[in-house]
């Protein structure tokens, strides 16, 4: 397995995108304030992305999420160099692939990328092994070795003893399976996932999606996740950035998105949102000083408000305290702290917090 722990993350800096014949001649009044309509209607080009700064430290998952068209999977695409920028850096793992000559950049595909499509993309003629060890095969790596990586993988996201079928044997969820087991087979330390997920069917997605959560937590590699989906991006991302017309409109932990939207945008977005599922005690208890042993009834920072609920319920004096993973107290959270949390701020039927009430 690629060693995490030596890779630098990745970090776009300055990225400006636009599509047509001329772009760089445009690059100065797109960063005056020329907007993406005026800039089609105009000139005849497009904006395709703005201003694009995301650092995505080592190990983790980041999510690009928005709407069709907002530039989430261009900007997917700057990583591994599939599209290149008209300014801007992309650097992973301190290097910028931008300045990478075609050799360099052959290399860095091959050993520092892997894709995931929403596709798919599997080769039609070649059985669930022989799709597995493809990109081992580019690396010219030997068959032995290969195929032992491949069919740890393969056992891995539940396919041992499919080795020998053929995509159009597959279901859709089975056929993402073996996209997901040929990327982890490269072992690179980035993983690029565009729409991985989209096409399936939601409860095979759900359950795709647990399959990644799992991996993860074993083999930590640092994760680009596009998604149109906010349940999706909010299970999923350590952090989230959410795109309109090539910008970043907000960015941050699903906390910060679900409790803090930067604009009416994002909170169209998490209005629906479940916050319970979402909401940790930490972003709503009353902080304890450092030293302050806890007291009475305890509960795990981490604790999603709707889990705090049911532990709130058997508390006698209405109120628990949130110790940290070290077994110091951090905060005390009440049920008045957890029902504010379960409501919207534009929610005006307050279901959530009559269903909190309900469930003490």
């Amino acid at each position: 397995m690629a060693d995490n722990h030596q890779f630098g993350g990745i970090k776009v800096r300055n990225l400006y995108k636009i599509f047509g014949p001329n772009a760089k001649a445009y690059v100065d009044a797109v960063k005056k304030g020329l907007s993406k309509a005026e800039l089609n209607e105009k000139h005849g080009h497009v904006l395709g992305l703005r201003d694009i700064n995301i650092e995505v430290p080592s190990g983790c998952i980041q999510v690009i999420m928005g709407l069709s068209g907002s530039g989430k999977s261009t900007l997917i695409r700057h990583i591994n160099r599939l599209i290149d920028p008209t300014v801007g850096e992309v650097l992973v793992n301190g290097v910028d692939v931008v300045k990478m000559n075609q050799a360099e950049l052959r290399e860095f595909r091959r050993h520092q990328t892997a894709m995931v499509f929403q596709k798919f993309a599997l080769l039609p003629h070649r059985n669930v092994l022989d799709n597995t060890v493809y990109g081992l095969e580019v690396q010219s790596m030997a068959r032995a070795k290969s195929v032992d990586i491949a069919m740890k993988w393969l056992e891995r996201v539940g396919l041992k003893g499919f080795e020998q079928k053929y995509p159009n044997q597959l279901s859709g969820g089975m056929q993402q399976r073996v996209g997901l087991a040929r990327a982890l087979a490269n072992d690179a330390p980035v993983l690029l996932m565009d729409e991985a997920y989209s096409a399936l069917d939601p409860l095979i997605r759900t359950d795709m999606q647990s399959v990644l959560l799992g991996i993860q937590k074993e083999i930590k590699k640092t994760i680009v996740f596009i998604t149109h989906d906010l349940d999706e991006a909010l299970r999923l991302g350590d952090q989230i950035a959410i795109l309109r017309d090539g910008e970043i409109i907000q960015q941050g932990t699903s906390q910060d998105i679900v409790l803090r939207p930067a604009d009416d945008y994002v909170a169209n977005f998490v209005k629906e949102v479940n916050r319970g599922r979402v909401v940790q005690v930490e972003a709503v208890m009353t902080p304890l000083r450092a030293g302050v042993g806890p007291g009475g009834q305890t509960i795990a920072a981490g604790t999603t408000v709707e889990d705090a609920v049911r532990a709130l319920a058997s508390a006698p004096d209405g109120e628990v305290t949130v110790v940290s993973s070290s077994g110091e107290a951090v905060g005390i959270v009440t049920f008045r702290q957890l029902a504010e949390a379960m409501v919207n701020s534009k929610d005006t039927s307050n279901r959530h917090a009559a269903s909190l009430a309900t469930a003490l």
